[in-house]
């Protein structure tokens, strides 16, 4: 398997062809704009079609003995780990991910690979006691049947993984829709890998489409009974929306604008360490990076100057080269959308003590220092830019994090770790990190959010939870007596 080749098909019922939509979609490199492949697109028969394929498939699939489940995703876990140096090189030229980062990415789905590998092996029933007489109740769990993911372009082979394995693993068929901005890594790259691990024909399916042409037809379709989102918050309410209606499980993980706390009591070469990466990993395009720094008025001057010193040290640039830490925005209009935000506050009072610079669509960093209303605090900006804030009490800390519609991640620095954690336990928001920054993800842990930032948990049993449900069987060994 080489990066970029054969991976430019749908891979719909067993097969690599061309989708038999309307438009063609051309992938290209976002820091030199180099062609890396051309789709000719999905169209709504070709959904169809795969979601008809991972129905019939996943029949048989269910009752697959969980041991050779098990054992395939173990299998596809290990061509990640073999083709390590492939993927990586695929992840930095589709995506501008860093070195760092798309390995990173790598370790994230191998680790949520392994967890889902346990999961065939944890499906038992509960045997629960009854308030009828010689009745037994049984509780077994089941896989839901077909589950549609659609997933974003920042970590596109671990967000679609994250859903992908889990799914597949306690018995589902899948079909998923990765962005077109990064097909390959969070697409076709992994029907490869799940074909060449025993994955049954037509079971995983994976559609590049482009949404004005398919509309609503991925969630729509009466086939899957769930959808896994992860993306803006806009558009999972609108597909938590079309959920709804159809009565369809919906794991919804969107947007954040996650603050990080550092008290009078922090040590400040710690805060700024772990601000600096949780802020500039991957360029800022993470769902839970530091959008704003909330700092105690006594340490402010003296965080931000150490912060924007740190930050002058981070090299921006040609993600190839191995120690370029920040590499460019997905797109130009990412760019422009984010200097006309930071213009916003600028003229709202912001004052910007960090100038950085576009070349293209790389970005390096821009740091304001202002109140929570001004624009780049009150959006998340998904890039290289952080509000620092000050704040008086602990009180005001907390109002001002949790004044924002978002709730997925966040951290808190403090002189001790119970203190923090008294301070983490009063934000609104799915995960709080103390003394450590916001960008943590690991296989065994519930990741989610609170608020617009979405519903459900990933990781662990929660994704256990998440992809199957359960069904009460009862027995009656003696005569019942009813009451007429």
């Amino acid at each position: 398997m080489k990066p970029f080749d054969n991976l430019n098909k749908q891979y719909i019922a067993g097969e690599w062809r061309d989708g038999s939509g309307q438009s063609r979609y051309q992938d290209t490199n976002p820091y030199n704009g180099e062609m890396l492949a051309e789709f000719k697109m999905a169209g709504v028969e070709d959904i169809h079609r795969a979601y008809e394929s991972a129905k019939n498939a996943q029949k048989e699939w269910e009752h697959v003995n969980p041991f050779e489940r098990s054992t395939i995703i173990e299998n596809a876990a290990r061509i990640i780990m073999d083709r390590r140096k492939e993927l990586v090189k695929l992840l930095i030229e589709e995506t501008g991910s860093s070195h760092i980062k798309a390995n990173v990415e790598i370790d994230f789905c191998i680790a949520i690979m392994r967890e889902a590998a346990s999961f065939p092996l944890r499906m038992g029933g509960q045997m629960i006691p009854s308030l009828i007489p010689g009745k037994e109740n049984r509780v077994y769990r089941k896989p839901i049947g077909v589950v549609g993911v659609i997933s974003p372009f920042n970590f596109p082979m671990y967000l679609s993984m994250r859903s992908v394995a889990p799914a597949l693993a306690v018995g589902n068929g899948v079909v998923l829709k990765p962005d077109e901005q990064t097909a390959m890594s969070g697409g076709t790259v992994l029907g490869k890998i799940f074909e060449e691990a025993g994955v049954p024909q037509g079971l995983f399916n994976v559609v590049i489409a482009d949404i004005e042409e398919i509309g609503d037809a991925f969630v729509d379709h009466p086939i899957p009974r769930m959808i896994s989102f992860t993306g803006s918050t806009e558009v999972g309410r609108y597909i938590g929306e079309l959920c709804g209606k159809n009565i369809k499980r919906v794991a919804l993980e969107l947007g954040g604008n996650n603050a990080m706390i550092v008290l009078e009591d922090a040590d400040i070469d710690r805060a700024v360490n772990a601000a600096a990466f949780g802020k500039f990993m991957h360029n800022g395009q993470i769902c839970m990076a530091i959008n704003r720094i909330i700092v105690h008025r006594q340490r402010f001057h003296e965080f931000v100057e150490a912060f924007t010193k740190k930050a002058k040290t981070i090299k921006v640039g040609d993600p190839r080269e191995e120690d370029t830490l920040i590499g460019p925005l997905i797109n130009q209009k990412a760019a422009e959308r984010i200097l006309k935000t930071i213009e916003k506050a600028r003229k709202q009072g912001a004052k910007v003590v960090l100038e950085g610079k576009v070349d293209g669509n790389v970005m390096s960093p821009f740091i304001l220092t202002g109140t929570n209303e001004v624009a780049t605090a009150k959006n998340e900006m998904f890039g290289p830019v952080v509000t620092i804030i000050p704040f008086d009490d602990e009180e005001e800390a907390i109002q001002l994090a949790n004044d924002t519609k978002y709730g997925l991640s966040g951290a808190v620095h403090a002189g001790s770790v119970e203190k923090g954690v008294e301070v983490a336990k009063k934000l609104e928001t799915g995960m709080v990190h103390v003394n450590d920054q916001s960008v943590n993800d690991e296989p065994l842990i519930a990741f989610g959010g609170e608020k617009d930032s979405g519903l459900g948990r990933f990781g662990g049993v929660w994704s256990l939870e998440e992809f199957t449900t359960t069904q009460w069987v009862s027995t009656q060994s003696l005569p019942r007596e009813y009451p007429f």
